[in-house]
């Protein structure tokens, strides 16, 4: 089982990246120095000595590791309580660190959107962690905790209120102001590569129920938005939202780990609102060929070599005022099984850009989480509501800038 008397609570690998440098700010900054054990972790000695004399937190621990070496990844998760990871694009750096985490008992956290690869190390280490006792959660970010979170969040209020779970919820992107990262589109690209080259990544990526646990029959929902629709209940036109072919299937998956407590049958999906009449049909078609366009040159191999040398490179992101400037807003609406007009619906606000500044916090709440809370699941591969969904939801109202909130 996963040692308490370790080194460290938390290990934060890839802490010289991008994301990883606004994750040790996080912390040094809400936490201080000495309540939480924690470690500054990567490849370079000399850029981690860099980021702690950014820090200014001068008794902060570092640890120097190779994500290539299975024996020095196991090492480093043999440390500590827990290894927060922002080294990405996981399909290509991440699974050497899984597989060390769910042998040494371990517990993980990432910020991957990468459904193939998810799909990949569940299956290879799954019993592995079950028996150690590690817990491996994927998704503690923008995707996909909004989401997650959210809909659990909805359902605790569906069943106070009526009773019963929503039989479907729909997510519904509003307002949001934030900047794309090098990082973030490297993994596309990556996912978009070996789909390319492989027919059975291409059959997981386009599987709404991707993430479903072995053996168990998926549920009713079909593939994601792809056009301009109409939803009567925002009485607004929406446009297809590009994270939820990796939030639908985290969704779905805590529905399946949970034990299917809002049925076998739940629907769920994810849009952009775009506004009524003709301007938001206008706006949300402008932003599905928009969409459309942008994925069918990015899945052309010689049209996303050309694209990938003009896009945003790795180790690059909004600046420090786009990210406190940003924002996001997302309301998310459930329909009771059984009567149309008993209805419930939440907002979840961030105050932050969605893509760094507020998933940098969440992703830092949920190695704290993981490390110093009580949770009910024992080890494996969970969801972030799965695993943590009510300690976690408190941890992100009181310190992380996040509300969930019901609307009447």
């Amino acid at each position: 089982m996963t040692g308490q008397d370790r080194e460290f609570e938390i290990i934060l690998w890839g802490a010289t990246g991008f994301t990883g440098k606004l994750v040790a700010d996080y912390l040094v900054h809400q936490y201080g120095q000495g309540d939480v054990k924690w470690a500054l972790a990567g490849r370079s000695q000399a850029k981690l000595e860099q980021l702690r004399d950014e820090l200014g937190v001068d008794e902060l621990p570092i640890v120097t590791a190779d994500s290539e070496d299975w024996q020095s990844m196991s090492t480093l998760a043999s440390r500590s309580k827990v290894i927060c990871t922002t080294v990405g694009p996981y399909a290509l750096y991440g699974t050497p660190l899984v597989s060390a985490c769910a042998e040494q008992g371990t517990h993980y956290c990432d910020l991957t959107g990468e459904v193939q690869w998810m799909q990949r190390v569940i299956s290879q280490y799954q019993s592995h962690a079950a028996a150690s006792g590690a817990r491996i959660v994927h998704t503690c970010g923008f995707d996909s905790i909004p989401s997650d979170l959210g809909v659990w969040f909805l359902q605790q209020e569906m069943l106070a209120r009526y009773g019963v779970y929503a039989s479907e919820v729909k997510y519904r992107v509003g307002k949001t102001r934030g900047g794309a990262s090098g990082g973030t589109i490297y993994s596309i690209l990556n996912m978009l590569d070996e789909a390319a080259d492989n027919p059975e990544v291409r059959r997981v990526v386009g599987n709404p129920y991707a993430l479903y646990p072995d053996g168990v029959e998926p549920g009713l929902d079909g593939g994601d938005q792809a056009n301009v629709r109409y939803d009567k209940d925002f009485a607004s036109w929406t446009a297809p939202f590009v994270m939820a072919a990796i939030n639908t299937r985290v969704v779905r998956r805590s529905n399946a780990l949970l034990d299917f407590p809002w049925g076998k049958s739940f629907r769920y999906d994810e849009s952009v609102l775009c506004g009524g009449g003709v301007s938001g049909w206008g706006k949300a078609s402008g932003a599905a060929l928009a969409s459309g366009a942008g994925m069918g040159l990015l899945g052309f191999p010689p049209t996303r070599r050309l694209l990938a040398k003009r896009l945003p490179q790795p180790g690059s992101g909004p600046t420090r005022e786009q990210r406190e400037n940003g924002y996001y807003e997302i309301f998310l609406h459930g329909c009771h099984p059984d009567h149309p007009d008993a209805e419930v619906r939440v907002r979840v606000y961030g105050d932050r850009d969605p893509g760094y500044g507020s998933t940098s916090k969440m992703l830092a709440e949920s190695a704290l989480c993981l490390a110093r809370d009580e949770l009910a699941v024992d080890g494996g591969f969970w969801t972030p509501a799965s695993a943590m969904a009510e300690p976690l939801l408190a941890r992100l109202q009181a310190s992380a800038g996040l509300t969930f909130e019901v609307l009447d």
